[in-house]
C-alpha cells in the first residue's frame, strides 16, 4: 500500500509498508513521481527479499546451510559478501568480549524437547570460527557449531536496501525494519530526519528529537525490565568515567552510520548495563547511545551531543 504525505515544496514522501523477515518494514522515500517510487519500493523489497534467502539457515541449498552442515568436517566457500557479514561479525564479538555472537551449539533432543543453549566451554564458540579469506572459505571447528543471523539480518537488510534505493537516485528516504531505522537526506521541507518524524510510534520518547539523517538507530528493549546488571558487569576503570547506579535497563537504543552495526551492537550494550556499555561507546568513532533504565532514567554517551 502506498502512503503520501505532501508538503508545500514539489517533493513528497512516498511510503510503502510490506511484511519481511517476520517484521513490519516500512520504506519511505521523497520525490515527486508516484510511478517512480513504486518501482523504487519493488527493488528495496526484492533486495530485502534476497537478503533473507541468503542469509536462512534453513534454505536447502544455501551457503549458511552448508556451512552448519559441514561443521567440524569441512571448511566451505562463501561469497564475498557472506564472507565479509561473518568478518565483521566476528569482529563485533571481539570488541564486546562475546556479548554479541553469531554463533551457537546445534539444536538437540533432550528429554522430547529441544534446547539451544550453549554448552560450557572455556574458548568462546566465536573464536572457533576459521575464515581463510584467500581461498574465501569458512570453517566451524567444532561438529556441534551453527551460526545465524538473526541478530544483525534486519540491519542488514535495511543496508541493503538503502544502497539499492540510493542507486536508483533516492537522495532522500528512511527504512523502518521492525523499529530499527535507516535515515539519509532530509525531508521535503529540508529538515533532517529525527526519531520522530522517520517513525511517529517512537515520538513519546524522551529523546525522540534526536537528529538520525544519514545515520541508523537500533533499539534493544526490555518491556518488564526484569534484565539485572551485575556489579561485575558494570565496573568502569578508575578515573575514567562517571558510574551511575546499577539497575536493570529498559531499552537501548544505539547510533552508528549503518542499521547493520547498530542492529549488532544494541543487545550487547543492554547486557553490559549503564556503565560498561557507556565507557565502550565512548570509546569508539561514530557510535552514541542513550539508555533508559528501569526508572526511566535516561543516559547518553557523549557523543551524543553531536546529533540532537
Amino acid at each position: 500500500m502506498l502512503a503520501v504525505k505532501t508538503f508545500s515544496s514539489d517533493f513528497q514522501i512516498f511510503r510503502r509498508e510490506a511484511r519481511l523477515m517476520g517484521n513490519r518494514f516500512e520504506i519511505s522515500v521523497v520525490g515527486k513521481d508516484a510511478l517512480w517510487a513504486e518501482g523504487c519500493f519493488d527493488s528495496a523489497v526484492a533486495e530485502i527479499n534476497r537478503v533473507e534467502k541468503m542469509l536462512s539457515a534453513f534454505n536447502d541449498d544455501g551457503q549458511i546451510t552448508e556451512i552448519n552442515r559441514q561443521a567440524g568436517l569441512v571448511p566451505i566457500k562463501v561469497n564475498a559478501e557472506i564472507f565479509r557479514l561473518i568478518e565483521r561479525a566476528l569482529s563485533i564479538s571481539e570488541l564486546t568480549q562475546g556479548a554479541f555472537d553469531i554463533t551457537f551449539t546445534a539444536v538437540e533432543k533432550v528429554a522430547g524437547r529441544r534446547s539451544t543453549s550453549k554448552k560450557a566451554s572455556n574458548i568462546p564458540f566465536y573464536k572457533k570460527v576459521k575464515l581463510d579469506a584467500e581461498k574465501s572459505t569458512v570453517f566451524l571447528e567444532n561438529k556441534k557449531m551453527r551460526i545465524g543471523f538473526g541478530k544483525i539480518s534486519k540491519g542488514y537488510a535495511a543496508d541493503r536496501a538503502k544502497y539499492i534505493l540510493q542507486m536508483m537516485g533516492v537522495a532522500s528516504g528512511v527504512v523502518n525494519a521492525g523499529g530499527d531505522l535507516l535515515a539519509w537526506g532530509s525531508q521535503p521541507d529540508s529538515e533532517p530526519w529525527t526519531i520522530a518524524s522517520a517513525d511517529p510510534s517512537q515520538d513519546n520518547l524522551p529523546y525522540s528529537e534526536m537528529r538520525i539523517s544519514n545515520m541508523a538507530v537500533a533499539s534493544s528493549n526490555n518491556f518488564d525490565a526484569a534484565i539485572p546488571v551485575s556489579d561485575s558487569l558494570n565496573k568502569v576503570s578508575p578515573g575514567t568515567e562517571q558510574v551511575f547506579e546499577v539497575s536493570a535497563l529498559k531499552r537501548v537504543s544505539v547510533v552508528s552510520p549503518t542499521a547493520e552495526l547498530s542492529d549488532a551492537m544494541a543487545t550487547p550494550i543492554m547486557k553490559m548495563g549503564v556503565n560498561a556499555g557507556l565507557y565502550l561507546i565512548n570509546k569508539l568513532q561514530q557510535l552514541a547511545c542513550v539508555i533508559v533504565d528501569d526508572s526511566d532514567r535516561v543516559y547518553t554517551s557523549k557523543e551524543i551531543s553531536f546529533l540532537t
